[in-house]
């Protein structure tokens, strides 16, 4: 996929997402119109309406985000940390630039700060204009947009957050360092007594060699390490994971200490995440044991 093939698409034409990640497949959605293309300093962006998941942005050809499926990423990779620490008030996204993670974020009453460090303030720019209910997020008076490299902004804090969440692309290219032990050493630093981490985690049928080498690096670093599981059909085989660190060993993954109520999820608007869900997704099929092990 390149910026100048997209730009030959026609209106009933289909986006192909094939990428080396996945060798040997590829998923197509039928394009209903195209929105927007262009390149910023750091990738390529498009965005285009199609014939059954709404709106769509793809970056550097891979897809983020669709306004049908994306409730199923943005609840669990947020959900998840929130509920399994006893009192976040104070919370770290790096990437987000959909807005869709801070949109759940503020959802806590408990959370009195949010920090979003997103390195390409076009990707915001244009989420804002095409996926307004994704990007509502942004219009939280808890947050605070750092538009800068996440590396560099986390280098600058000590016991700072409760709870920190990788919301990154997949690991290619710039993106490569957010799975790698420096990286996760800063955010042990970065983290207030207690606290969790939560970053995207890949598909257990495409990447489980690399998503083992993720856990024992995390393993090396933080006492209490796990990996959840969600469903997203737009996604590589329609599964994707999130790899969870706690700073102390008494942090609890797989259970929430604060459980959301039947009362708090309408309330939240949840449409994925549940107790019984945030359990559940830790329950591994068994050539995937390993990581929960």
């Amino acid at each position: 996929w390149t910026l100048a093939q997209v730009m030959e698409i026609s209106a009933d034409s289909w986006f192909t997402e094939s990428d080396s990640l996945w060798p040997g497949q590829a998923f197509s959605l039928q394009i209903e119109k195209i929105l927007y293309r262009g390149n910023s300093k750091f990738q390529d962006i498009l965005v285009f309406k199609s014939k059954t998941h709404g709106n769509v942005l793809a970056l550097d050809g891979i897809i983020q985000c669709t306004e049908k499926d994306e409730f199923a990423y943005q609840e669990m990779i947020s959900h998840i940390p929130l509920f399994a620490h006893p009192s976040p008030k104070t919370v770290l996204i790096v990437g987000g630039g959909d807005g869709g993670v801070a949109r759940e974020v503020a959802k806590h009453p408990e959370v009195e700060e949010i920090h979003l460090c997103e390195i390409d303030e076009k990707v915001i720019e244009v989420s804002k204009k095409y996926l307004p209910s994704v990007s509502v997020g942004f219009s939280s008076p808890k947050l605070t947009v750092h538009i800068e490299d996440g590396i560099k902004f986390m280098e600058k804090y000590s016991e700072k957050f409760d709870v920190i969440i990788t919301d990154s692309s997949d690991p290619v290219g710039p993106a490569i360092p957010l799975y790698e032990k420096p990286y996760y050493e800063l955010t042990n630093i970065a983290l207030k007594p207690g606290g969790i981490l939560c970053c995207l985690g890949d598909c257990l049928f495409t990447d489980l060699p690399f998503m083992e080498e993720c856990t024992e690096t995390l393993r090396s670093v933080f006492p209490v390490v796990g990996y959840s599981s969600t469903t997203v059909s737009t996604y590589a085989c329609g599964q994707v994971g999130f790899l969870l660190a706690g700073k102390d060993k008494s942090v609890v993954l797989q259970k929430p200490v604060r459980e959301a109520t039947e009362a708090q999820v309408k309330e939240f608007g949840l449409r994925y995440y549940n107790f019984k869900v945030h359990c559940s997704s830790f329950v591994l099929p068994q050539f995937a044991q390993e990581l929960n092990s």
